[in-house]
């Protein structure tokens, strides 16, 4: 040891290399938080790279079954917490270190409006594996409203009706929640422009099939996931 070489100040680096170094370092985690972290964990989304690249669907199911998780540990056969208001702080954090280090989104997505819809009516069936989420939305325009009924063979489902907002994809307004339920029918009232629909989740150990019927002013009712 007392032979090794010391290297000279002239080699080793500045203050200001640290600095930067340790800054770039920063900025680097921070965008990773926002685009990779985030969305895969929490299902939080603010620059809408994690929806392109899946992460945020998988952190969207993480919090679904978290949800579920603590509401079968409470015994409660009511519907859980609206995820909306369990993940607030997590979404001003998101907002927070988005608006530090990535770009607003694009206008013309922040400012798209579906054209004026006709009234239409479909019937959809969706088989659900044990375990697994199916979810069917359609868009709609403020205002404007759809009838609907769902029924279940094969086993009861758990499920939340809710919309997403054109001009905010990751905010959700959740309309009806369910555990354990076998149908359900009314009429949906879209509270904003965007898609609503229906997620339903298969807790048995059987297939669930779940036949969807809708009628009113809405346009691409389709499975989103």
């Amino acid at each position: 040891m007392l032979n090794a070489n010391i290297p000279p100040a002239s080699e080793l680096p500045s203050s200001a290399q640290l600095l930067r170094s340790t800054a770039i370092a920063a900025a680097t985690a921070a965008v990773l938080l926002v685009t990779a972290v985030l969305p895969a964990e929490y299902g939080i989304d603010p620059t809408g790279v994690g929806r392109v690249l899946g992460l945020t669907q998988m952190g969207e199911i993480k919090v679904q079954l978290e949800e579920e998780a603590e509401a079968d540990r409470l015994g409660n056969p009511a519907a859980g917490t609206p995820a909306g208001e369990q993940r607030s702080s997590l979404d001003a954090v998101g907002s927070f270190l988005a608006g530090l280090v990535v770009a607003p989104a694009a206008a013309q997505t922040l400012s798209a409006t579906p054209p004026a819809q006709a009234t239409q009516s479909d019937t959809m069936k969706v088989t659900l594996k044990p375990g697994e989420g199916v979810e069917v939305k359609a868009t709609m325009a403020k205002d404007a409203a759809l009838t609907y009924r769902w029924t279940t063979e094969g086993g009861p489902v758990n499920h939340d009706t809710h919309g997403e907002p054109t001009d905010d994809p990751n905010a959700t307004h959740s309309y009806k929640k369910g555990r354990g339920v076998a149908g359900d029918d009314g009429v949906l009232k879209a509270a904003f422009t965007g898609k609503h629909g229906w997620f339903w989740r298969n807790r048995g150990s059987e297939p669930v099939t779940v036949t969807l019927t809708t009628s009113g002013a809405y346009s691409d009712l389709k499975r989103v996931k």
